[in-house]
């Protein structure tokens, strides 16, 4: 009996101990999982126009922002942004994130496309991804847009509310993406209105907004009465003339970019419509696929009309005080453009043959 009571008590223990290292296995587990979860970290490195452009830094920024609150994230510890006031600032910036152990590293703009070239070539470890460029490495994530098609929209509501048919494109630093915007804005109205005319010019840069000022004054000057601007930061100069103008009882309104802008069209209400790019909805995705383990390096994500990726805001009451059958209109062409029945021009090449045959 001894023996027999001797046996059941040595199988209870062990019993009790493989119980117990279960048990432990499952609490290392959880805590292991929950400190990968809290350690994991993004970072982003905004481009000269800084991060309160009112543009596509801003909404990168609150697109980051949006994700790291949604996953428990703290500021500045699970998220947080360093800004460039110079070209020269991209690499040490970027090299700040990598030293202190991101996961994943963001730039933002067309600008950073070298830097982020050399840095992610240096780290193969680290997960990069940019915006409005592409980078052909396995480590980097692309980021880009059709803005051509939402520019589209915004040329069909400039030429569809001008009186003068005089319309203005004021773009950053001319380079082939600011010239989709330029070709997709100037397909647009010339769709609605062949005989329109459209001024471009370029303040090649995208944080004067004293020269994006100067720019829409001559513009306005000379009877533009609608100007869309592709230029980050410098459009706030835009709009500054705008409302000076306005006060003075001139009708002209400003097309924003990027982000709904009607705010900074007031208090004399000057945005007609912004074209929208989802920056933010892309930066959060992408983040997102980090932090769950599927992002995968040295793809393109594109983001366009047929995903909502671009777009008219949805603030659209300007839009309909000058005439509501325009919201309808540019419902008609987004469908067409997803359709491919319009096959929207992104180069000043394809904008020409484009052109030619609206005239035929």
């Amino acid at each position: 009996m001894k023996k027999k009571a001797g046996i059941l008590l040595s199988l209870t223990l062990a019993a009790s101990t493989i119980l117990g290292a279960c048990g432990n296995t499952d609490k290392s587990s959880e805590k292991k999982e929950g400190k990968e979860s809290k350690n994991f970290k993004v970072g982003m490195v905004t481009d000269v126009g800084g991060v309160d452009d009112k543009s596509f830094n801003q909404s990168a920024w609150e697109g980051l922002k949006k994700f790291g609150k949604d996953n428990k994230l703290k500021e500045n510890e699970g998220y947080r942004y360093l800004e460039s006031t110079k070209d020269a600032d991209y690499i040490p910036n970027l090299a700040k994130f990598v030293d202190t152990n991101y996961n994943l590293t963001f730039g933002i703009g067309y600008k950073m496309q070298e830097s982020i070239k050399e840095t992610a070539g240096k780290n193969p470890k680290k997960q990069f991804a940019i915006v409005d460029a592409v980078v052909d490495k396995p480590n980097v994530t692309s980021i880009t847009f059709k803005d051509h098609e939402g520019s589209f929209l915004a040329g069909a509501v400039a030429a569809m509310t001008t009186k003068s048919n005089k319309v203005g494109f004021i773009g950053g630093i001319k380079s082939p993406l600011i010239q989709k915007f330029e070709s997709g804005f100037m397909a647009g109205a010339k769709t609605v209105n062949p005989n329109i005319e459209v001024i471009s010019q370029y303040a090649e840069a995208f944080d004067k907004p004293e020269k994006g000022s100067v720019l829409a004054s001559a513009m306005y000057g000379q009877g533009i009465d609608v100007i869309y601007h592709a230029s980050g930061a410098t459009g706030n100069g835009v709009f500054t003339e705008a409302k000076n103008r306005k006060k003075k009882g001139e009708n002209v309104w400003v097309i924003g970019v990027d982000r709904d802008q009607n705010q900074e069209g007031m208090p004399e209400n000057v945005t007609l419509t912004s074209m929208v790019k989802r920056v933010d909805v892309a930066v959060e995705k992408v983040s997102q696929k980090a932090k769950d383990g599927k992002l995968e390096g040295g793809k393109k994500e594109e983001f366009g009309l047929q995903d909502d990726g671009v777009g008219i805001a949805k603030t659209t009451d300007n839009v309909k005080k000058v005439n509501p059958e325009i919201v309808t209109k540019v419902e008609e062409f987004k469908k067409k453009i997803v359709s491919g029945e319009i096959k929207v021009p992104s180069t000043p090449d394809e904008y020409k043959t484009y052109e030619a045959s609206l005239k035929k």
